[in-house]
């Protein structure tokens, strides 16, 4: 499964709770080896191991979970603790999804979030109360959202494909974003923020135990947070289409289309129907890649380069800057 690139905005906003706690945001950078320049960057990005790494970091230095935004702090193992008790005494996703929401609502301070269910047109809901909490960059309404959304496939062990996704609130400047956090159609300016899926998802088994749940805490926040492409949008197809080829040589669209049974006429316009296109899925498919070998520190620009398919160098450099607004000297460590 291919993994994304995370926009800076969600780095500047993960550390706005930090920042309000007095941390020292500088070393919470500097531990996830994003260099701080990148934070004046509005089109940088960082890799899915570095965002992973921010947010554990910053876990510790609060000993908060939720990351400085609440009134109180959630004290590091609240979230374990949620996850030992929903694997050992709950049946299925239903009763998961009604214990976590109740776990929490025993502290005056946690996340509020519900079960409903719609059994007319077969759908269900996680709806989420954010009221109070002080949230301008929309960062604890999404990442909320996307860890309810994640645990609960964990659970059983399936991608849980929304049906869409509902927020009261406007459309945000990284709109854009939100077809990587949530694959499914997203509704702004809605009554009510919340997850909706198919009714009967509720029904399937928990079928995590004791050693598979180790194993999950011991990743946490990664395996929830990364960013990795599960959606069933035409371009998160596009793009698992064409990441198959990295790294060498990447299909065209007469290839996708044919891959995905349609004419190519038929996948430019929905891509466009999605406010994408051909081109744009294979320059982020291209820019996730390089933001990633680059900050590992194990591939020399040239090679990157050369598997990313440029014919030389000073080409994937003027791609780059134009994907990021850096360098790809300034994404290495040390750059």
């Amino acid at each position: 499964m291919l993994t994304r690139s995370v926009a800076i905005h969600h780095v500047r906003a993960a550390l706005r709770g930090a920042a309000r706690r007095g941390a020292d945001t500088t070393a919470l950078l500097e531990s996830a080896g994003i260099p701080a320049a990148l934070l004046r960057q509005d089109r940088a990005r960082v890799s899915p191991e570095q965002f992973a790494t921010l947010i554990r970091a910053t876990w510790l230095a609060l000993d908060d979970e939720l990351l400085g935004f609440g009134p109180m702090p959630s004290r590091s193992g609240t979230f374990a603790m949620m996850c030992t008790l929903v694997v050992h005494s709950c049946p299925d996703l239903r009763s998961a999804l009604r214990r976590c929401g109740d776990f929490y609502a025993l502290f005056p301070f946690g996340p509020r979030f519900q079960l409903t269910e719609s059994p007319a047109d077969g759908e269900a809901q996680v709806l989420f109360d954010l009221e109070g909490v002080p949230d301008p960059d929309r960062f604890v309404a999404e990442t909320l959202m996307v860890i309810v959304h994640r645990f609960s496939g964990w659970l059983i062990r399936r991608r849980i494909e929304l049906l869409r996704a509902e927020f009261a609130y406007p459309v945000p400047a990284h709109a854009l974003e939100y077809d990587l956090l949530f694959g499914a159609p997203c509704r702004f300016d809605a009554e009510r923020t919340a997850l909706v899926l198919d009714r009967a998802l509720l029904d399937e088994p928990v079928v995590q135990d004791a050693e598979g749940l180790e194993r999950f805490l011991r990743a946490a926040p990664a395996d929830l947070l990364a960013r990795t492409d599960f959606g069933n949008t035409t371009a998160a197809r596009v793009r698992r289409i064409i990441g198959r080829g990295l790294p060498g040589a990447l299909p065209g669209t007469d290839e996708v289309a044919a891959a995905l049974s349609v004419s190519p006429q038929t996948l430019r316009r929905r891509l466009a129907a999605e406010g994408t296109s051909f081109q744009e899925v294979r320059d982020q498919l291209r820019r996730d890649h390089a933001v990633a070998a680059l900050a590992s520190g194990r591939v020399p620009i040239e090679e990157l380069s050369r598997r990313l398919g440029f014919s030389e160098p000073s080409a994937f450099h003027r791609a780059f800057r134009r994907w990021t607004g850096s360098t790809p000297r300034s994404y290495q460590p040390g750059g």
